[in-house]
């Protein structure tokens, strides 16, 4: 006797046994009992979800012969109910909609409909995929759609309503089958293993369903190809051997690798992967999956109910999310999605794989809008958003340059100038502007040659900052204050010049934010303000 697939033998035969569509199910129901059947409907929803499964349970309960009507609970026994579920009624007519898309074929279709069934009390019609008719077979069918003989009824199936005409629509009573929870998916699979009398890991029906994305064929197909390996147990490590999935714990050394910064690793954990068998697009898919289970659990929490997690991947990942943070993570799921297409049309997808992976590495933090106003308000330059660090080997690196051990203490200008380039260099570049620098029991005298660059020094926000610079830098607290040269003030006095702006407004043109976010964007100096 010739096999049956686990999707066609585990197929739903009542409205109560179908799974994750109970809404769409005790409507039909209701139809059926208050008799408000209607002559056509149209049910939407992606692949293996239950469209065709609850139009052939319809069929039999409306064509039961074991009961006097109409029933919602079909015998399932009968000639009637045997047949629509081999798919070769007489009076339950399944037509494909991808290869009987012509107009000669819907005009058959009005011809047959005519005559009265041969032994049920409905002709129905099911028509899958009917989104595939074309616009003319459409058009053939809105007549008798519309009116159609007290006998006949419509059941159309689709996964893509929005390609069926509005017309046809409007003609039909339509319903939407949701995508199956993957609890609902589990409990199914466990259903059938049991009765199926094999053995399997628990972990090993979260993954499944995880895999099945929502449909309930794919996943028992999944279940299916499983249990054909023969193996006496199946585990995960059969699913990532037999079915191309990669191992979560793999993808979240991946991961850590990207966050670390890691190159090196990064090319290597991508390297065993690829050795593993895995195609460039199942890396990258599996990636995108991780990428957004992280998301997931850093802006909720590890055990929240969006994630269909194992225990065992709840721990391994929560280590993989302290190396991340949304933003970020966001950045990289958009990235991978736009590299998905490219890389299927690649003449070297390893390359194309590899860097975008090590790119990863080096996104960009995004700057809160309020933040870089906040900044700006507070009188600090906004800075360019902060790259996450840079790719290094995996020898450690330091964060920062060490301070210059001899500026603890010291009154040498020029080491406390370098000293402060390294911990800001805007800051340090105006300080090294000043010509000489006067220690008087922690008062700090710096002279300036240049009006412009004392001006900068003197701003309210920038003089404090100055301080605390020098501050840090010497281990001492310090009062800072700023003079202009003696020749440069007699030059001032004595030489004519143009018009100057006033203090006041000059320094309101220095101090705005604007100029101060494109001084530090290009990273200029001021020389000069004039009024127009």
């Amino acid at each position: 006797m010739a096999y049956t697939v686990l999707a066609r033998r585990y197929r739903s035969q009542s409205f109560d046994d179908v799974v994750g569509q109970d809404a769409v199910a005790q409507t039909l129901k209701n139809a059926i009992d208050s008799e408000r059947v209607a002559h056509a409907y149209l049910f939407s929803g992606t692949r293996g979800v239950g469209k065709t499964t609850m139009a052939r349970i319809l069929a039999k309960a409306l064509n039961c012969l074991k009961a006097d009507g109409p029933t919602t609970t079909p015998c399932c026994k009968c000639d009637s109910c045997v047949s629509v579920n081999n798919g070769d009624d007489i009076d339950v007519i399944e037509i494909d909609g991808a290869s009987n898309t012509g107009v000669d074929n819907i005009r058959e279709l009005r011809q047959n409909a005519i005559y009265r069934p041969a032994r049920a009390r409905f002709k129905i019609y099911i028509i899958d995929e009917v989104h595939m008719l074309s616009t003319g077979a459409f058009n053939a069918l809105l007549k008798i759609l519309e009116e159609p003989p007290d006998h006949v009824k419509f059941i159309f199936a689709t996964t893509e309503p929005n390609k069926v005409l509005a017309t046809i629509q409007s003609r039909c009573q339509c319903f939407d089958f949701s995508s199956i929870s993957p609890p609902d998916i589990a409990k199914q699979f466990k259903m059938v293993l049991k009765k199926e009398k094999v053995k399997f890991e628990d972990d090993l029906i979260i993954a499944l369903a995880r895999l099945a994305n929502g449909s309930m064929r794919d996943g028992l197909s999944l279940l299916d190809q499983l249990i054909s390996t023969g193996a006496e147990v199946l585990t995960t490590k059969l699913l990532e051997e037999f079915i191309g999935e990669p191992n979560r714990g793999k993808m979240c050394d991946l991961a850590e690798c990207i966050g670390d910064s890691d190159a090196a690793g990064t090319l290597e954990k991508v390297d065993e992967l690829l050795s593993a068998g895995l195609t460039g697009s199942q890396i990258v898919d599996a990636t995108i999956n991780l990428m957004r289970d992280l998301m997931v659990m850093i802006s909720t929490s590890k055990d929240s109910d969006i994630l269909i997690l194992t225990n065992d991947e709840k721990k391994r990942m929560s280590v993989s999310a302290a190396k991340f943070d949304v933003p970020g993570l966001i950045y990289n799921i958009t990235t991978l999605e736009k590299l998905r297409w490219t890389i299927k049309n690649s003449d070297n997808p390893r390359a194309l794989l590899e860097a975008s992976m090590l790119r990863l590495g080096l996104s960009e933090h995004f700057l809160d809008v309020r933040s870089v106003m906040a900044q700006l308000k507070s009188g600090k330059a906004a800075s360019a958003p902060a790259v996450k660090k840079n790719l290094s080997t995996r020898a450690a690196v330091p964060t920062s340059k060490p301070k210059p051990a001899a500026v603890a203490g010291s009154t040498d200008w020029q080491s406390i100038v370098t000293a402060a380039k390294i911990e800001d260099d805007y800051l340090g570049g105006l300080l090294d502007k000043a010509v000489s620098a006067d220690f008087k029991n922690g008062n700090l005298t710096l002279v300036f040659t240049d009006g412009m660059t004392k001006g900068l020094c003197e701003s309210e926000a920038r003089a404090k900052r100055i301080t605390e610079l020098l501050s840090s830098v010497t281990g001492k607290q310090l009062t800072v204050k700023y003079q202009l040269d003696a020749a440069e003030q007699k030059n001032e006095k004595g030489v004519p010049q143009e018009k100057q702006m006033p203090q006041s407004d000059r320094q309101k043109v220095l101090d705005d934010p604007a100029v101060q976010l494109l001084q530090k964007g290009l990273d200029a100096q001021i020389i000069d303000v004039k009024e127009e």
